[in-house]
C-alpha cells in the first residue's frame, strides 16, 4: 500500500528509465537530501561534522570509485589509496603554485591526473587477468608512495613530506567552518554519485558489466574489452583522485603519504565488500558501517567502565572487521545493499508476502 509501482503510469522512455521510477523513492530521496543539506549542518556539532560526516562522505566517494572498477568492471584493484594520493598531491600543488586558479578547477585537474595514472597502470589489465591485476595495482600503491616520499618537488621541498593546505574560498565564500566544509563535500559527493548512477546505466556501464561477467562473450557481442577496461580504470581513478583532494583539504588540512597507505586501500576494499559489490548504495552503506563501527565498539567498551586496554580495543576492532567480512562473504556475498533490496521487495509485496 505504501510502497508500490502500481498506478505509476509511464508514457515516455525517459520516465521508464528514470533513476527513481517509483514516486515513494523520489520523495524519500528528496527528504534525505533535505535532511543532509539542511538538518545536519544545523543540528550536528563540529565534532560530528569534522570527524564523522566529512570522513564518511569522502570515503564513500573513494569506495564508489573502487566499486566502479571492481564491482562493475570486475577488475580487482588494491591501489585506491594511491590514486587518492595522486589527487591530493596534485591538487595541493596546483592550489599552492597557481593561487589564481579556482580550487574547483584545481580539484578537477587533480582528478584527471589521477585518471591518467589509473589508465597507465590499467594497461596491464589488457594482458593479464584476475589475481595478477591486483598485484599490478598493488605495485602502483608502493610506487606512488615511494614517488611522493622521495621526490621533493611534490612536497614543495618540505623535509617532513607534509603539505599544509591553505583554506579554500570561492566567490566570497570561505570554507573554514565545519559546516561550510561539510556542505562543500556533500555537494561534490552527491553530484558525483548521481553521475555514477547514470554512467553505470549507460552503454559504458553495460560494457563494464559485460566484460565483468564474461570477457570473451562480451567481445563476441561487439564490445571492446580494451576500451571498457581502460575507461573503468580512468573513471575509478578520477573518483578516487577527487576523494583524495577532499580528504587533504577539507578533512585533514594537510597532505601526507601516511594518509594514503596500503591500509587505506584495504579499508576501502572492505567497504565495498561489506556494502555490496556493483552497487552505488553499497558504497555508502559500507563506508557508514566502517566509520561507525569503531565508535560503536568504543561506546560498548565504555559500558565496562573503561576496563579494556587501548591496545586490546584496537585489536578487537580488527577482529570484528575480519569476522564481519567472512560472515558477509559466506552469508550474503552481495553485502548490505542486497539486504536493502530484499527488504524493498518484501515491502512491495506486503501484506501478500506476509500472509503467504
Amino acid at each position: 500500500m505504501y510502497y508500490r509501482d502500481a498506478g505509476e503510469i509511464r508514457t515516455t522512455y525517459r520516465q521508464d528509465r528514470a533513476i527513481f521510477p517509483i514516486a515513494q523513492e523520489r520523495r524519500g530521496m528528496a527528504v534525505l537530501l533535505a535532511l543532509a543539506f539542511v538538518a545536519v549542518p544545523l543540528a550536528a556539532d563540529a565534532y560530528w561534522l569534522g570527524s564523522i560526516a566529512i570522513p564518511f562522505l569522502v570515503l564513500s566517494l573513494a569506495a564508489l570509485g573502487l566499486n566502479i572498477i571492481t564491482g562493475y568492471a570486475g577488475q580487482l584493484s588494491l591501489g585506491a589509496a594511491a590514486f587518492m594520493a595522486v589527487g591530493a598531491y596534485v591538487s595541493a600543488n596546483l592550489v599552492l603554485r597557481l593561487p589564481w586558479l579556482p580550487f574547483p578547477v584545481s580539484f578537477l585537474l587533480a582528478g584527471l591526473a589521477a585518471a591518467a595514472v589509473g589508465v597507465l597502470f590499467g594497461l596491464s589489465s589488457l594482458r593479464i587477468r584476475g589475481f595478477y591485476i591486483a598485484v599490478a595495482t598493488l605495485a602502483a600503491q608502493f610506487f606512488i608512495e615511494w614517488l611522493f616520499t622521495h621526490v621533493p618537488w611534490f612536497t614543495n621541498g618540505n623535509a617532513s613530506g607534509v603539505i599544509s593546505t591553505p583554506p579554500l574560498a570561492l566567490f566570497g565564500l570561505s570554507f573554514r567552518t565545519p559546516e561550510m566544509r561539510y556542505l562543500l563535500v556533500l555537494t561534490v559527493v552527491v553530484g558525483l554519485a548521481f553521475a555514477a548512477k547514470n554512467l553505470v546505466r549507460s552503454s559504458i556501464g553495460r560494457a563494464w558489466m559485460a566484460v565483468r561477467d564474461h570477457e570473451t562473450a562480451a567481445e563476441l557481442m561487439g564490445i571492446r574489452p580494451f576500451g571498457a577496461k581502460l575507461s573503468a580504470f580512468a573513471v575509478s581513478s578520477f573518483y578516487c583522485g577527487i576523494a583524495g583532494a577532499l580528504w587533504g583539504f577539507l578533512h585533514l588540512g594537510t597532505v601526507e603519504v601516511e594518509a594514503f597507505t596500503l591500509h587505506r586501500s584495504f579499508q576501502i576494499l572492505f567497504m565495498i565488500i561489506i556494502g555490496g559489490l556493483g552497487s552505488i548504495l553499497g558504497s555508502f552503506l559500507g563506508a557508514g558501517f566502517i566509520i561507525l563501527l569503531p565508535i560503536a565498539i568504543t561506546n560498548l567498551a565504555a559500558l565496562f567502565g573503561g576496563t579494556l586496554r587501548p591496545d586490546l580495543l584496537a585489536n578487537l576492532e580488527l577482529m570484528v572487521f575480519g569476522g564481519l567480512i567472512i560472515a558477509f562473504l559466506i552469508l550474503e556475498p552481495h553485502g548490505l545493499a542486497r539486504l536493502c533490496t530484499v527488504l524493498k521487495t518484501r515491502l512491495r509485496h506486503w501484506p501478500l508476502h506476509h500472509q503467504g
